[in-house]
């Protein structure tokens, strides 16, 4: 363990340091095999990120397991004092982690990657004090018995990432899992790995060889040999619900802890009370259209009383037209492109079937960047769909981009039932002025994470995670630290 690292100054010299390779046992391995990184906003090869093996995902866990012991004897309160520090060193060092993030994802560097850095180095602080509530509690079974709880680490967890928001997901799995004394590898997603990489080992120079390695390929490869991985104690994944099911399937088979974070299709209802200006500013939020919709609790569904929907529609395209879309690194940008050209597909195609739909409305905003050296396939233009039935595809599925349905309503019980018409259930809000409809709202909507007047993302401290389709388990908060990443064990002592 060292706190000499400095990363490099430029971000293409920062890509290169990851060149076919893995951190395993805190070091530099190389692999056999690669994959090509594309630069989304410029269709040119960014990077090769390694294509690990069975073999090569084996050794990952085997470094991870050779350093549990060791760690999880260490202090709770020190394996936590270790985690905020390199929150602290992740702080210091956010610029060049946003401008590679930036490069990878194709989010814009103002709007999303800074705020991402920050937000993934608060999170490390955030677990980083939780060390001392790793508690047992005392039973009063029998005076002359001594009875108790403790909690354990789990021993190897296994931490899959997605692409859209990499780093803070990644801290949301590994801070409580390191604090909890569990060792962890990490499978860096194949579309944008490098900035993981360069956090991961900033993180790694507070922490002992092998307590955190990171690993990267393809899923059928990789991520199989990782999940069905006989010395994994526990998957925590964030993803696509399709690949959520594959993933709880090899857990199920080696009965170990499995959570998911998983899709969205999160409603919005402002009534009829709501503040217009408040209610488009959260519209625009949370629908995630600076991250291009790439977003699991983008507020996709957005109803509107009858008596607000004209004067909202018009409000919420103009605020779209006004944002720039462009180069991820021109500080002016707002809003990126979308991750690669099989997802813009995806979104194409969804938007195609609501142009496709007698009655329907399709709404494009913003203007599509020009500039020699950006590709303008990957920039989608915010989209808004009028006038779709309930059980469209584009109300009902997860598009995943920079699409939202807007739905006109005027009987509040329809609206409810409407919102929670949805095999998912993320999130939620709901804007009014009315208390008690509010609070009546809040207890009804099928959400795990419900919000009012506001769209916040993922914060520290606020539990995080959905219902039904949309995943098991929580994160963001103490009670997740231990639900997930600490087993009970009862002890009872004989005092006789």
């Amino acid at each position: 363990m060292t706190v000499s690292f400095t990363p490099p100054a430029d971000p293409q010299a920062a890509i290169a340091t990851y060149r076919n390779l893995n951190l395993v046992g805190s070091r530099h391995v190389p692999v056999s095999a690669s994959l090509d990184v594309l630069n989304p906003a410029t269709g040119a090869v960014l990077g090769q990120a390694a294509a690990s093996t069975a073999a090569e995902t084996d050794a990952a866990v085997q470094a991870a397991k050779a350093a549990g012991s060791a760690w999880a004897a260490i202090p709770a309160r020190e394996r936590g004092k270790a985690v905020a520090a390199g929150g602290r060193a992740l702080l210091a060092h956010f610029e060049i982690v946003a401008q590679v993030l930036a490069r990878e994802t194709g989010k814009a560097i103002r709007t999303e990657c800074r705020g991402e850095v920050k937000t993934s180095a608060d999170i490390l602080e955030f677990y980083g004090g939780l060390g001392s509530e790793l508690k047992g509690e005392t039973i009063p079974f029998n005076p002359r018995m001594l009875t108790m709880t403790t909690r354990e680490p789990l021993g190897v967890v296994a931490a899959i990432l997605p692409w859209n928001v990499p780093l803070v997901l990644m801290m949301l799995k590994i801070a409580p899992a390191l604090v909890a004394g569990n060792t962890v590898v990490v499978k860096a997603s194949e579309e944008a790995p490098f900035a993981t990489y360069l956090a991961a080992e900033i993180l790694m120079q507070h922490l002992p060889d092998g307590v955190l390695n990171v690993i990267n390929g393809t899923g059928a490869d990789c991520g199989a040999a990782l999940t069905s991985h006989a010395d994994v104690a526990k998957i925590t994944f964030t993803g696509s619900e399709a690949v959520g099911e594959t993933v709880y399937k090899s857990g199920a088979e080696r009965i170990v802890p499995v959570s998911l974070e998983l899709g969205g299709k999160s409603p919005m209802i402002v009534c009829d009370d709501a503040s217009l200006e408040k209610s488009v500013a959260g519209a625009i939020s949370g629908m995630r259209f600076t991250r291009q919709g790439q977003s699991c609790t983008a507020s996709s569904r957005i109803y509107v009383h009858e008596s607000l929907y004209d004067a909202f529609l018009a409000a919420l395209r103009a605020e779209l037209d006004s944002l720039k879309i462009g180069d991820p690194l021109d500080e002016e940008t707002d809003i990126g492109t979308i991750i690669n050209a099989k997802q813009a597909a995806v979104v194409a195609g969804y938007v195609a079937q609501a142009e496709a739909t007698p009655g329907a409305t399709v709404i494009r905003c913003g203007a599509v960047p020009e500039g020699t050296e950006l590709s303008p396939d990957l920039f989608a233009l915010p989209t808004l769909l009028l006038d779709l039935p309930e059980d469209h595809p584009c109300v009902q599925n997860e598009i995943f981009g920079p699409v939202a349905v807007i739905q006109k309503w005027s009987d509040y019980e329809d609206v409810i039932a409407r919102a929670n018409d949805s095999r998912y259930g993320l999130a939620a809000t709901v804007w009014t002025e009315n208390l008690s409809r509010a609070l009546d709202a809040t207890s009804r909507l099928n959400a795990g994470y419900v919000q009012v007047n506001q769209n916040l993302t993922i914060q520290p401290n606020v539990s995080y995670g959905g219902f039904g389709r949309s995943g098991l388990g929580k994160e963001a908060s103490l009670e997740a630290m231990l639900a997930h990443f600490t087993r009970s064990k009862t002890i009872v002592i004989a005092m006789d």
